[in-house]
C-alpha cells in the first residue's frame, strides 16, 4: 500500500508530463478542472473497458465542465491507435512507460492476486466474454494498477487508486468530486 502524496510533490509531477500536444497536466489543471485516468497496460481487458466506459460518459463528465486526460505506459502511436479506437483520440493524453507519474501519485502496483486472482478471472470473464474487450499484447507493466484524479490548478481534489486490475471508480462520480482522496 503506498501513501498519498503531498501536492506540492504532485504539482511538480504534473508540470513535467506532456500531453501528446506539449501542454502539461499541471497547465491544463489551471485552465479547467481535469479528470486524469491513469490505465493499465494497453493489452489489457480491463483498459480497453476503461476506455469504452470513458467514451459513453464523456460528454457527462465533460457537462460538468471537467476535461479528460488519460495516462498510459505504451509507445504514444499504439496509445493513439487505441484511443482513436474508442472514439478517444482527440483527448488529451501522457505516456508514461517508466511509470513517474504513477508513482509520483502513489499508484498501487497489484500481487499476483490483485491482477490475476480467482476474483480477477471472473470480472476478465465478463469484459473479455459479455463485454468484447479482448485481450492485446501486453504493453506496459502488467503489475501496474490504474487510477484516476480530479484536478484543478495543480490540487488533487479527489482520487481513486484501484487495489485490483479490474477495479474502476464510477468516473461521472469522481468528476463532480464525489469521492475523496
Amino acid at each position: 500500500m503506498s501513501h498519498s502524496p503531498d501536492n506540492q510533490s504532485s504539482s511538480a509531477a504534473l508540470g513535467s508530463a506532456l500531453t501528446q500536444s506539449g501542454e502539461s497536466l499541471l497547465e491544463l489543471s489551471r485552465s479547467s478542472r481535469l479528470l486524469i485516468v491513469f490505465l493499465r497496460h494497453g493489452g489489457c481487458p480491463f483498459c480497453r473497458e476503461t476506455l469504452a466506459q470513458l467514451a459513453d460518459c464523456r460528454e457527462e463528465v465533460e457537462a460538468t465542465g471537467v476535461r479528460l486526460a488519460l495516462v498510459h505506459m505504451m509507445p504514444d502511436e499504439e496509445a493513439h491507435r487505441l484511443f482513436t479506437k474508442y472514439g478517444l483520440a482527440d483527448v488529451a493524453r501522457i505516456s508514461d512507460p517508466e511509470q513517474k507519474l504513477h508513482g509520483a501519485l502513489s499508484l498501487n502496483k497489484g500481487s499476483a492476486l490483485d491482477v490475476m486472482g480467482p476474483k480477477v478471472w471472473w470480472a476478465g470473464f465478463k469484459s473479455v466474454l459479455i463485454g468484447g474487450h479482448r485481450f492485446g499484447r501486453p504493453s506496459g507493466d502488467v503489475f501496474q494498477l490504474g487510477g484516476a484524479f480530479l484536478v484543478h490548478n495543480g490540487e488533487i481534489l479527489a482520487a481513486h487508486r484501484s487495489k485490483t486490475s479490474f477495479e474502476q471508480p464510477e468516473f461521472i462520480a469522481l468528476a463532480k468530486g464525489e469521492w475523496g482522496p
